[in-house]
């Protein structure tokens, strides 16, 4: 068991790495030093991050190994320097980047092949190790998100996701009652997932797919972003501050409107999910449609609850990892899959596309769970923990399936729009 686990543990190293390589070598220099926007940091500085990280974590903790570069673990640390000031600091060159996360995994391949994975919560069931897979990955789908900003030629391909099926009904009833929320034996979950616990749920409808592109086009057209009723105080004063309009990328020509992603411009995909909205947007579309957005609670047991059997499941569809049948996932794609493309996927209540396409909002507050404890640092979860952030779930096709399970928290701004994020609506039974 110890040596497939050490053998999957590589296979997903090197996976996050060959995408790591991929996002950074479809530009130039020029592109990978400089800063797409004010909310990214410049692609340099996530390569190297992910190199310092593995570092800290795989070489100096786990492996007990001297230092590789010391020197700049300040300028690689999130907390201490914001996005907007990392281009000024003494970076890595894109060559001394690329060097160092080489360097780094090489002494990490060694580590992997003599640590014992056991005796030590840390490296029980390879846990540190799924937890740098999973930056890595994290950190390539913000450089996507990158890519999404920059300017210029289009860089990268993909073929397009499979087509839409009609989906028989347009909501689903989901019964009152508890189930299991949460993990206590995901190997790999991070802090935030854990512990497993009971919730109690009232019965709820929540839509069977996102809310899609054309749903969105009809908020727009009706006056949605002008009708100050739909929205928030604090989500009318970010649209009037933001100037808001439309979804992020999106550029309107008379009653019609064309969408720019990875710097290619066309017309809309009508039953595509919308993405690139922030939650005070998708909350106001809820209300203008006499819904709301599912709470998380409700978010995962739409996910995860088995109605017949009562048992909560690791995946809509089951336990089986998922595969290209079950959701749009591992920048297989770059956009978002049309309405009913996955039907394989589907949750025993038929709800679909709950995992890949977008990032969907919930109304829910980032917080930890009843006996939530840290580990291994504060700064990945609880120093988040507040009203500030709301909570996303599911994944976008931007996500790698080693960073997704139906019980993995994402949280950010309720402003924030750089991220793949869309929405369903839900409504009280």
């Amino acid at each position: 068991m110890t040596e497939e686990l050490r053998e999957h543990v590589a296979e997903e190293l090197l996976r996050s790495r060959a995408r790591s390589t991929a996002l950074t070598d479809a530009v130039d220099e020029h592109d990978l030093v400089r800063q797409h926007s004010k909310l990214m940091s410049p692609l340099v500085w996530d390569l190297a991050h992910i190199g310092n990280q593995e570092e800290l974590w795989l070489v100096r903790d786990v492996g007990g190994r001297e230092p590789v570069r010391s020197d700049i673990d300040e300028y690689y640390d999130a907390f201490k320097y914001g996005r907007s000031v990392r281009p000024e600091l003494p970076l890595l060159n894109p060559r001394e980047a690329r060097q160092y996360v080489g360097d780094v995994r090489g002494k990490v391949f060694d580590v992997l092949e003599k640590v014992p994975l056991q005796g030590r919560r840390l490296v029980e069931n390879g846990f540190a190790f799924g937890m740098i897979v999973q930056h890595e990955q994290q950190h390539d789908e913000t450089m996507l998100a990158t890519h999404q900003l920059r300017v210029g030629e289009p860089v990268l391909h993909a073929p397009a996701p499979p087509h839409g099926n009609l989906v028989p009904a347009t909501e689903a009833f989901i019964p009152g009652g508890p189930f299991e929320m949460g993990t206590s034996d995901e190997p790999w979950a991070l802090d935030n997932e854990r512990p497993a616990h009971t919730v109690h749920v009232d019965a709820f409808f929540i839509d069977t797919t996102p809310v899609t592109n054309a749903e969105y086009a009809e908020f727009i057209l009706a006056g949605g972003y002008d009708d100050r009723r739909l929205w928030t105080e604090a989500g009318w004063e970010h649209r009037t501050t933001a100037k808001l309009v439309a979804p992020r990328f999106w550029h309107r020509e008379g009653n019609s409107f064309t969408r720019t992603a990875f710097g290619v411009t066309e017309p809309i995909v009508p039953d595509e999910p919308v993405v690139h909205v922030c939650f005070h947007e998708a909350q106001a579309y809820a209300t203008w449609a006499g819904k709301r957005l599912p709470t998380e609670p409700e978010w995962e047991k739409a996910a995860r609850y088995d109605p017949e059997t009562g048992r909560t499941r690791r995946y809509p569809w089951g336990d089986e990892e998922p595969t290209e049948l079950h959701a749009n996932l591992n920048q297989r794609h770059l956009r978002p899959a049309p309405v009913g493309a996955y039907p394989a996927g589907a949750s025993a209540s038929g709800v679909h596309q709950l995992i890949g396409d977008v990032w969907e909002w919930t109304s829910t507050d980032f917080h930890g769970y009843p006996g939530f404890e840290a580990f291994p640092y504060r700064e990945y979860s609880e120093v988040f923990f507040g009203p500030d952030y709301k909570v996303l779930r599911g994944g976008s096709f931007g996500t790698d399936k080693s960073a997704i399970r139906a019980t993995f928290r994402n949280w950010d701004y309720p402003i924030r729009r750089q991220i793949f994020a869309g929405f369903r609506c839900a409504r009280d039974a």
